[in-house]
């Protein structure tokens, strides 16, 4: 579904992205760890066509900023980004119309009870709560039933309820055929759900892992984390003391 080659991104003289790659197969869960400033939040907005770069993107076969790309590709960013002066009713309308969805508003709904909006389809953009931005951001962004949701920090902000349910969106997604990109740098948020994990830090991937390898070893994902992304850290220590 998503291929990523030797993806490459400068902010200046700052290495976001450095030669980034890796797959996303049909109906899987990838899991993309890192510290803060990994470079996770870049490749992400890259891959869904918001920023220039060097290296190949192909979503499904096809080049990801083509129009046929983006009709196939859900995103739920980091930060809501809603309009203040249209309610959460007319914010999925607002999609639907841009999607040329039909017979859109029965799942609407359905998207709207499982994230607890119903009794807010009124209420304006910026009279919601951080929580309720993010719930009604991750409704939005599941209303074309895309077949690649891109998503970016998504559990912050969420009550238990909200998280409990959104992982339970994303084990339905993947059993109909679904592909998701999570970036996250919460372990704990994303136990037992991947297939695939991705661990960066400083621009690059130090480690693509999968599920099936990790269940071989006797080692967990956290102390594989901590051993790769405090590695070169202490090591720096070390040469500053020098």
């Amino acid at each position: 579904m998503l291929t990523v080659q030797n993806l490459t991104k400068k902010y200046g003289k700052v290495m976001a992205n450095q030669d980034v790659s890796f797959e996303i197969p049909d109906g899987t869960i990838t899991v993309m760890l890192g510290p803060n400033g990994a470079g996770k939040s870049t490749a992400i907005k890259s891959i869904i066509g918001f920023l220039k770069y060097e290296g190949i993107i192909k979503v499904n076969g096809i080049d990801n900023k083509s129009i046929e790309a983006k009709k196939i590709i859900g995103y739920v960013p980091e930060i809501p980004s809603l309009y203040p002066n249209l309610t959460v009713g007319e914010h999925l309308e607002f999609i639907a119309r841009a999607y040329k969805l039909k017979n859109y508003k029965e799942y609407a709904d359905e998207l709207l009870e499982r994230m607890e909006l119903s009794d807010k389809k009124n209420k304006f953009g910026d009279e919601l709560s951080k929580g309720m931005q993010q719930k009604l951001s991750i409704c939005c962004g599941l209303l074309p039933k895309p077949r690649l949701v891109l998503f970016d920090e998504p559990m912050i902000g969420l009550d238990p309820h909200a998280i409990k349910e959104l992982k339970n969106m994303f084990l339905e997604l993947k059993a109909q055929g679904v592909s998701l990109l999570i970036s996250t740098h919460m372990l704990d948020s994303v136990e037992s759900l991947w297939d695939q994990t991705l661990i960066m830090k400083e621009g690059k991937v130090l480690a693509n892992i999968k599920h099936q390898d990790m269940d071989q070893t006797e080692q967990t994902l956290e102390d594989l984390f901590f051993e790769l992304t405090e590695a070169k850290t202490e090591f720096r220590a070390e040469e500053d003391v020098l």
